[in-house]
């Protein structure tokens, strides 16, 4: 049996002393080597101290809140005999102003070890952390700490409980199997116009903004003062009113291309085609006239169609004879889009999502709703300084909205 008198070591934090928080040994207790023995708080951070030996505490010194000089003898352990015990420890070189007891010759001496010694053999975390951990049920040492020197803090245990409540994600068994879909009907009928319509119209496509910050607005309390039952106004007929008051001065975009007849025919009313989603496809119902209808009649017909449409009630008139087509994707929008032209016309108009940007105003940043239109025309046709010049005409009428509200 010997005596080993633990003294409070340089803790590496170059300070002189420090305070005293948790003792986690009690006189009379055996310990084993490594075990906490005490938890002592220096100004910048709380460092656990490991028992250099094994054996059983004799004395303890300085109670919880009182402050310890680097040197201080914190307790005095009796060791057990080596004999009993695994390979004595090597003498480390003492620590500056602790007095070792005198060794005897019965057993080897064994002294301080440094806080880095410790630290080697045990995960550092303060009483309260330790404490969790085991309240939990995980093992501490474990843990690469993330606190001052490697020490484990509450914040890595919360790491390990969102892990844990974290939904594990499942395996997927592979998958095989192919279905097979035959194109026919309607659908087949799409496939085969779209395809047509590619390969025999050299598209481009003119993407322009629109400032819709007036027009929403307008929209907006034209709602509020609706009746109950009257369709709502959405930015599809201040659109199509916009297209009957530019196509007069632009003729040439409401036309109809006979490219095996090399004949254009250039029309005076303008019937709108709708571009409309059905569980069957897409269809196209058409507005007819749309120059002779209010905003509200030109709502009304998107509706009564639509609906039509979508019910498979359609009658082959109302899906026939459009001069331009609109299309839009509605919340769905995009940024910008390349539709396909309703072929034989010449043009279709597309309108993307409304979405808030800053903007320049006046030398200003301001936010605005701004809208695209993405439309694409039959460049064999539609040369790009005309297609231009009615996007420009046909922005500037959405963006002064107060005038598609007069005849």
């Amino acid at each position: 049996m010997g005596t080993y008198v633990f003294k409070l070591p340089d803790v590496g934090e170059g300070i002189a002393e420090a305070e005293i928080v948790a003792w986690h040994v009690e006189v009379g207790q055996t310990i084993l080597e490594d075990q906490p023995l005490v938890d002592v708080m220096t100004d910048k951070a709380t460092v656990e101290i490991g028992a250099p030996v094994s054996g059983t505490i004799l004395s303890r010194k300085g109670e919880a809140g009182k402050m310890a000089a680097i040197g201080d003898e914190l307790v005095v352990i009796s060791t057990i005999d080596a004999a009993t015990t695994s390979p004595s420890p090597q003498v480390a070189p003492p620590v500056a102003g602790v007095v070792q007891s005198p060794p005897r010759a019965s057993a080897p001496v064994a002294t301080s070890r440094s806080v880095a010694d410790v630290r080697s053999h045990r995960a550092m975390a303060a009483p309260a952390v330790r404490a969790r951990a085991a309240a939990l049920g995980v093992d501490i040492a474990g843990i690469p700490g993330t606190g001052p020197d490697g020490r484990v803090v509450h914040a890595d245990l919360d790491a390990i409980l969102l892990h844990r409540q974290a939904p594990q994600p499942q395996r997927v068994a592979p998958r095989d199997g192919v279905e097979a879909i035959q194109i026919i009907g309607l659908r087949r009928q799409i496939a085969q116009r779209m395809q047509e319509a590619k390969r025999r119209i050299p598209h481009f496509t003119y993407v322009e903004e629109v400032d819709v910050t007036a027009l929403e607005e307008m929209r907006r309390e034209l709602n509020e003062g609706d009746k109950a039952g009257t369709p709502r106004l959405s930015v599809l007929p201040f659109l199509i009113r916009a297209l009957t008051k530019v196509l007069p001065v632009h003729p040439e975009i409401n036309a109809l291309f006979d490219d095996e007849a090399g004949l254009i025919r250039r029309h005076a009313a303008i019937h709108v085609g709708i571009a409309t989603q059905t569980r069957r496809g897409l269809l196209v119902p058409v507005i007819r006239h749309a120059e002779a209808l209010t905003i509200r009649e030109i709502a009304a017909e998107i509706f009564r169609l639509s609906e039509a449409a979508r019910a498979g009630k359609s009658s082959r008139e109302e899906l026939s004879g459009s001069t331009i087509t609109v299309t839009s994707l509605g919340v769905l929008g995009g940024i910008a889009a390349t539709p396909i032209i309703n072929m034989p016309e010449v043009a279709i108009v597309g309108i993307n999502k409304i979405v808030e940007r800053p903007v320049v105003r006046d030398g200003a940043v301001v936010i605005r709703k701004i809208m695209n239109l993405s439309s694409s025309f039959d460049h064999r046709i539609v040369d790009g300084f005309v297609a231009a010049a009615f996007i420009q005409a046909l922005r500037a009428e959405l963006e002064a909205s107060a005038r598609l509200l007069t005849e």
